[in-house]
C-alpha cells in the first residue's frame, strides 16, 4: 500500500440504517471513522446517511421469509467482493464484518452471541408453549438461530480475527462458549447527544405528552425494542399489577406482532393502562413524554434505548443481564434490576421513582452526566485505532512472509 493510498476497508452488513440499533451503531462508526479510510459497503440497503462518504455495492433484496433472503444474501456479498477483488483489482485491506457473516474477516462488530441467546430463550420458543398459529414464524426463527449459531463457530475462534464487543458481558460469553480471549476489544457505543439531552426533552416534554394523551397526574414508564419475551414485557406486566394503586401507565415501542403480550395485559386487566406506540424517526419525542425508562431484558449485549434515555436526562431501570449495566451506579445515575425476572423489584422502583421526586430529579440529572463522555466522534477515534492495529500486523506478518520467501 502506497503512502498516498487510504486503507480500503470492506463493510459487510445485510442492511444498515438508524431504525435498528445493531445497524445504528455500525453506521454510526463508519460516519465518524476518520476520513482516512476508503470505505466500501456490500449491503442490500443504506439508509439514513450520506453516501458521498462511501462507496455502496449494493446486493438486491429478494422477496420471501427472511431466512432465505439472509441465505442469499451470505452467498451474494462473498462472491461479489471475490469478484471485485479478481476482476476490478479492488484489494481490501481490510475486511469488517457485522456479526458472523464473513468468517475469515479481520474484525467482527458482534451484537449478540447466539449461542448463549439461545440458550437462555430456548424454553419460552418450544412449539408446546405457544398456539398452533405461531409454530411457523417460530420454526423460521429456530432455523435462523441455527445457521447464526453455525456462523459463529466458524468465524469467533479464529484467533486472526478481531473481535469487537458492546459489553464486557458478551467478552464474557465469547470465552464462555468460544474460547476467546485475545484480540477482543470493547467499545461502549456513543449517543447523539444533540437529539438526546435534557433540553431536548424539557422542550418536548408538553407536546409529547399532549400528543400521546398522558394526563397531568400519570406517571409514564417506557420500553422500547422487539422480541417482547426477552425485552422483559411479561415482568413489566406484573409489575404493573402490583401497580394499580398509583396512576401509572406503561408505554411499549416496538414493531413486532403485539397479540402476544396484548393478549396478556387484558388477561390483567391492564388494557387501560398499556399502550403500544410505532417507533418513529425522532424517539426523542417518547422519551420526552416518559417519566422513567424501564428495561428488564433478559439478555442484551448492550441496550441503545437506556442509553439514549439516560442522555435525555430520563431516570432509567436497567437488567443486569444488559452491556449496558456495566456503566450504571445503581443508586446514582440509574437503577440496576438485578433479577430481570422478578416483577416485585421493579415494581418496587418504579414505586419508589413515582413517589420521590427529588430522587427521580437526580438520578435523571446524574444519568445524563454520565452519558456525555459516550459519543460516536470518540468511538469513531477508537475504532480507527482498532483498524490502525490491524494494518500493522498485516504488514508485519506480510514482511515476515517475504523474509521466509528469500
Amino acid at each position: 500500500m502506497s503512502h498516498a493510498q487510504k486503507p480500503r476497508l470492506a463493510v459487510i452488513s445485510p442492511f444498515l440504517d438508524k431504525s435498528h440499533g445493531s445497524e445504528r451503531i455500525m453506521l454510526e462508526w463508519l460516519s465518524h471513522l476518520p476520513d482516512s479510510f476508503e470505505i466500501h459497503i456490500y449491503s442490500q440497503r443504506v439508509e439514513d446517511v450520506d453516501l458521498s462518504s462511501f462507496q455502496w455495492h449494493r446486493i438486491p433484496e429478494l422477496p420471501g421469509p427472511h431466512l432465505f433472503n439472509f441465505l442469499w444474501w451470505l452467498a451474494a456479498s462473498h462472491l461479489l467482493i471475490g469478484w471485485d477483488r479478481r476482476f476490478r483489482g479492488l484489494r481490501h485491506h481490510i475486511v469488517f464484518s457485522s456479526g458472523a457473516n464473513y468468517p475469515g474477516a479481520d474484525a467482527i462488530c458482534i451484537h449478540i452471541i447466539f449461542a448463549e441467546y439461545v440458550r437462555r430463550m430456548e424454553r419460552g420458543a418450544s412449539l408446546l408453549r405457544n398456539p398452533v398459529w405461531r409454530w411457523p414464524r417460530l420454526i423460521h426463527r429456530k432455523l435462523y438461530y441455527r445457521l447464526a449459531c453455525l456462523l459463529e463457530k466458524r468465524a469467533y475462534p479464529d484467533p486472526n480475527t478481531t473481535l469487537i464487543v458492546h459489553s464486557q458481558k458478551t467478552a464474557d460469553e465469547l470465552n464462555q462458549h468460544y474460547g476467546r480471549r485475545d484480540q477482543v476489544r470493547l467499545l461502549y457505543p456513543g449517543v447523539e447527544h444533540s437529539k438526546f439531552s435534557p433540553e431536548v426533552r424539557a422542550a418536548l416534554r408538553n407536546a409529547a405528552r399532549k400528543a400521546l394523551e398522558l394526563e397531568t397526574g400519570h406517571f409514564a414508564a417506557i420500553m422500547i425494542g422487539n422480541d417482547w419475551r426477552n425485552k422483559g414485557v411479561p415482568v413489566l406486566l406484573e409489575a404493573m399489577e402490583q401497580l394499580r394503586d398509583i396512576p401509572i401507565r406503561l408505554l411499549i415501542v416496538s414493531r413486532e406482532d403485539p397479540s402476544g403480550w396484548w393478549k396478556l395485559a387484558r388477561e390483567k386487566g391492564l388494557d387501560e393502562r398499556v399502550r403500544l406506540l410505532p417507533p418513529r424517526k425522532n424517539v426523542e419525542f417518547y422519551y420526552a413524554a416518559a417519566d422513567v425508562y424501564a428495561g428488564p431484558s433478559l439478555q442484551d449485549s448492550y441496550a441503545m434505548p437506556p442509553a439514549e434515555a439516560m442522555a435525555c436526562g430520563l431516570p432509567v431501570i436497567v437488567s443486569a443481564a444488559a452491556g449496558i449495566s456495566e456503566i450504571v451506579t445503581s443508586g446514582t445515575d440509574g437503577l440496576v434490576l438485578n433479577d430481570p425476572r422478578d416483577a416485585a423489584e421493579i415494581a418496587t422502583m418504579i414505586r419508589r421513582l413515582y413517589g420521590d421526586v427529588e430522587f427521580r430529579n437526580r438520578l435523571g440529572e446524574n444519568a445524563a452526566a454520565t452519558m456525555r463522555q459516550y459519543t460516536w466522534e470518540r468511538n469513531g477515534r477508537e475504532l480507527a485505532a482498532i483498524f490502525d492495529e490491524i494494518l500493522e500486523r498485516k504488514s508485519r506478518f506480510e514482511v515476515h512472509a517475504m523474509v521466509h520467501e528469500r
